[in-house]
């Protein structure tokens, strides 16, 4: 019997996306252009990851850090529409809330981000006893908190030592330096959900199998996000392929990974197999770009199924 409060603990950053569509052509220095749309946003990776994880159905608790301000009031308020338990969630006195801009041209996108209270997470916010409130903790975007970042590895620890499943996403390093000891921290993650570039880069490898060649020692189930090619499994030396949900029209894709990774777990806690994780996951990562913005296409589950039925011609399981 489940008696935890939370399916999900999600552990992460916390920012606004600043979204800019239809730019009419890349930016130059000393130039002004226009873009023909503007959207104010729920943003990071963790956030989405969160919010479309809950808009499924799971119970799921945030613990992060914003400013005491507006755009930090934004992020309250659309975690608590999508039904994220916030009250871990910490308001920092100092810091500002971070924002990113994101500038999208045509299938091309920029984005700067300010990190702001993101990078005063640290372990110490992290504490047995709101980790065993949940049955499952997710980690995401290592590289963009430096506060705990040298502490990962004692956070999962803890969380294996509750018994809680785990999951870690560590996103892209915008300075690229790739210094994540992976040889420490993935023995203690369940299922680690890298894309194909960032497991490349990580592992300094040239291919996938022999990236997932040099992590299988230390890993234990690894899923590959390809984008329009898929997704990869890997699990006990098992690689497994699945097709992608291609949409013809896509709105953008911003998410779309973060997507891919609330598909994957929601089934996964709820006892699925591996293969279903990763197709569920697929399906949810192209239903995020039927929408602008990484939330905007989840309301509820069926909602969410209606638009995989329609779109895709997926039938529920």
């Amino acid at each position: 019997m489940n008696n935890k409060k939370f399916d999900v603990v999600v552990v992460g950053e916390l920012n606004v996306d600043l979204i800019l569509n239809n730019i009419e052509s890349f930016l130059e220095i000393g130039k002004e252009k226009l873009a023909q749309n503007m959207v104010l946003t729920l943003g990071s990776s963790s956030a989405i990851f969160a919010s479309n994880l809950s808009s499924l159905g799971a119970k799921v608790a945030f613990l992060g850090r914003i400013g005491n301000d507006y755009f930090g009031d934004l992020v309250i308020d659309k975690l608590t529409e999508k039904g994220v338990d916030v009250s871990l969630i910490v308001k920092d006195s100092i810091a500002n809330t971070g924002a990113t801009i994101v500038l999208n041209f045509a299938e091309d996108r920029a984005m700067v981000t300010y990190p702001g209270a993101m990078n005063k997470l640290t372990i110490k916010d992290i504490t047995r006893k709101t980790l065993e409130k949940a049955r499952h903790l997710h980690f995401s975007s290592y590289y963009l908190q430096p506060g705990i970042r040298n502490d990962v590895d004692k956070m999962y620890k803890m969380a294996k030592e509750l018994s809680m499943t785990t999951s870690f996403d560590m996103q892209w390093d915008p300075e690229e330096k790739w210094q994540l000891d992976y040889k420490k921290v993935l023995p203690y993650v369940d299922i680690f959900l890298p894309n194909e570039q960032e497991i490349l880069h990580l592992t300094k490898e040239n291919s996938i199998s022999n990236a997932l060649k040099r992590l299988s020692s230390v890993s234990n189930m690894i899923a590959v996000k390809m984008g329009g090619k898929g997704s990869l499994l890997y699990e006990k030396g098992k690689s497994t392929m699945k097709e992608p949900f291609l949409n013809k029209n896509v709105v953008d894709a911003i998410g779309a990974g973060d997507s891919f990774n609330a598909g994957f777990i929601f089934k996964f806690i709820n006892g699925a197999e591996p293969e279903s994780c990763q197709e569920f996951g697929n399906l949810i990562g192209a239903v995020n770009t039927t929408a602008a913005g990484g939330t905007t296409a989840f309301t509820n589950y069926q909602s969410i199924m209606k638009t995989a039925k329609e779109k895709f011609g997926y039938k529920s399981k």
